[in-house]
C-alpha cells in the first residue's frame, strides 16, 4: 500500500466496493468502519466536545482513519452539531451535555408529533404539515411556524393574504431563530465537505452518498411514534397505506442525492422492520412494498441501496431477495449469515456480522477466527463485505485491528 499513490488507493477501493455490490468477485473482501462513538474513545475526545467543536471532530476521525485504515470511511457526520440543536432546543433528543453525559451516544427520544386525526393533513400536503405542526412541536423557537401559511393558497390572489401570514410577528420570530440554526448548520456542514475532501486526498472514499429512513420508518419515528404506528396497523390500516405512499415518496426524494456519486451508497437505516417489531405478515403487509418500491426507484437512478439492519432478520431474507440481482447491499447484525448468503448469494451482497461484544471483549485471535469463518463461507465467490455487526461504540483497538487487518490479508481472491 505504501507505494501506490492517494488517487490510485481510493480508484481502487471505488472500484472494490462497487464490485462486491454488483456481485462481480473484487480483488478482495471489502471491509467497512461504520462507527458512532469509537473514533472519539480513540482518540482521545469527548463526544461532547466533538459535537460542539467541529475541527475537533475531524481531527479524531483522521487518527481513527489514519491508524485502521477501512476501505470507506463515515467520518465527523454522526457527531451531530449540538451548538445548531442547542439554538433549535430539540425536544425529542438526548446528547452530550443535555441530558446525557459528556461521553454517552445520543439517545432518540420516541414522541408522537402526528395525531391520529391529522393523517389527512399530511397526506394531502405534506409539506406545510411539516412546516406548519412537525416543525413547531419538535424545536420549540419555531412554535411560530404554528401560524405559517399553506403556501397552495398564494395563487392568484391569494398571494396578498399569504404575504401578509409571512409578516406575522411570531412567524418573524420563528424565521430568525431558523435562520440562526441554518447559520450554524451550514459551519457543520462545510466541515463535513471540508472533511471528505481530505479523505479523498489521502485516498479512502467516503461510505455515504445519501441518506435514507424506510417509508413506515419515516412514519413511525418522525411523525406517529413507535407505539402509536403499530396500533395504527390495526386501528387505521387504510389510512396507514396512504400515508406510506406519501413517504414513499419522500424517500425517493432522500435517496436520489446518491445520484450520479462516484460510489453511490445510499444508507438506509431500517428500524422497525425487524421481527422485533411487527409479524411477517404485517412486514409483508406494511413494511417491505413500499421499501421495495423506492429502492427499485433508486436503482433506476444507477444508486446502490445499502440496507443497514440492526437485529434479526432471518424472517425477511425471503423478501429482500426479491429485487435485481447485483443492485443492493444488506447489512445484517446478529442473523446467521451462512443461511443469509443461502437465500441472497447470487441476488444482493451481505455486510457484517462481526459481534461488537468479541470486539469489546475477545482476543485478536478470537477475532481473526470468526472473521475466517465468515470469509471461507459468506465471502466464497464474493459478494461479501466484512463488517461489525452493528454501529461501534467500544470495542479494543487490537481487536478492530485484527478484524480490518485480517480482512485484507486473508479475503484476497485468486
Amino acid at each position: 500500500m505504501a507505494d501506490k499513490s492517494p488517487e490510485q488507493l481510493y480508484q481502487e477501493r471505488v472500484k472494490r466496493c462497487l464490485d462486491v455490490a454488483a456481485l462481480q468477485v473484487p480483488d478482495r473482501v471489502p471491509v467497512f468502519g461504520p462507527y458512532q462513538l469509537y473514533p472519539y474513545t480513540f482518540a482521545g475526545v469527548t463526544l461532547k466536545d466533538a459535537m460542539n467543536d467541529y475541527a475537533l471532530a475531524r481531527e479524531a476521525c483522521h487518527k481513527f482513519q489514519d491508524y485502521f485504515q477501512p476501505d470507506l470511511d463515515f467520518g465527523p457526520i454522526l457527531a451531530y452539531p449540538a451548538p445548531a440543536m442547542e439554538l433549535l432546543k430539540i425536544n425529542w433528543f438526548k446528547w452530550p451535555g443535555r441530558g446525557l453525559d459528556d461521553h454517552v451516544m445520543y439517545q432518540y427520544v420516541d414522541s408522537e408529533n402526528m395525531k391520529a386525526e391529522e393523517y389527512d393533513e399530511f397526506i394531502d400536503d405534506p409539506s406545510h404539515f411539516l412546516m406548519s405542526k412537525w416543525l413547531p412541536r419538535s424545536f420549540p423557537p419555531l412554535q411560530g411556524l404554528s401560524n405559517w401559511p399553506a403556501v397552495r393558497t398564494f395563487m392568484w390572489f391569494g398571494w396578498t393574504g399569504g404575504l401578509v401570514g409571512l409578516a406575522a410577528p411570531e412567524v418573524q420570530e420563528a424565521l430568525r431563530n431558523a435562520a440562526a440554526a441554518g447559520e450554524e448548520l451550514g459551519r457543520w456542514f462545510e466541515s463535513i465537505g471540508h472533511y471528505a475532501d481530505e479523505m479523498k486526498a489521502k485516498g479512502t472514499p467516503q461510505l455515504y452518498a445519501a441518506f435514507d429512513w424506510a417509508p413506515f420508518d419515516i412514519i413511525g419515528d418522525t411523525l406517529r411514534g413507535t407505539r402509536e404506528i403499530l396500533m395504527d396497523i390495526r386501528r387505521r390500516p387504510d389510512k396507514l397505506h396512504e400515508a406510506l405512499e406519501v413517504a414513499t415518496k419522500i424517500f425517493i426524494e432522500y435517496g436520489s442525492g446518491a445520484e450520479g456519486a462516484e460510489l453511490p451508497y445510499c444508507w438506509i437505516w431500517m428500524h422497525k422492520g425487524t421481527r422485533n417489531f411487527m409479524s411477517d405478515e404485517q412486514f409483508n403487509t406494511f413494511y417491505w412494498p413500499y421499501l421495495r418500491k423506492g429502492m427499485l426507484a433508486l436503482i433506476d437512478k444507477g444508486i446502490i441501496p445499502v440496507v443497514y439492519c440492526e437485529a434479526d432478520v432471518e424472517s425477511r431474507l425471503e423478501h429482500f431477495a426479491d429485487i435485481p440481482k447485483g443492485k443492493v447491499i444488506y447489512h445484517v447484525s446478529t442473523t446467521d449469515m451462512v443461511k443469509a448468503k443461502s437465500v441472497l448469494g447470487g441476488i444482493a451482497a451481505i455486510a457484517g456480522n462481526v459481534p461488537n461484544i468479541l470486539l469489546l471483549s475477545g482476543t485478536p485471535d478470537d477475532v481473526r477466527e470468526y472473521c475466517r469463518k465468515l470469509i471461507d463461507t459468506v465471502g466464497k465467490d464474493g459478494g461479501f463485505i466484512m463488517d461489525a455487526a452493528v454501529m461501534l461504540d467500544q470495542a479494543k483497538p487490537e481487536n478492530l485491528k485484527a478484524m480490518i487487518d485480517f480482512t485484507k490479508e486473508y479475503g484476497v481472491y485468486g
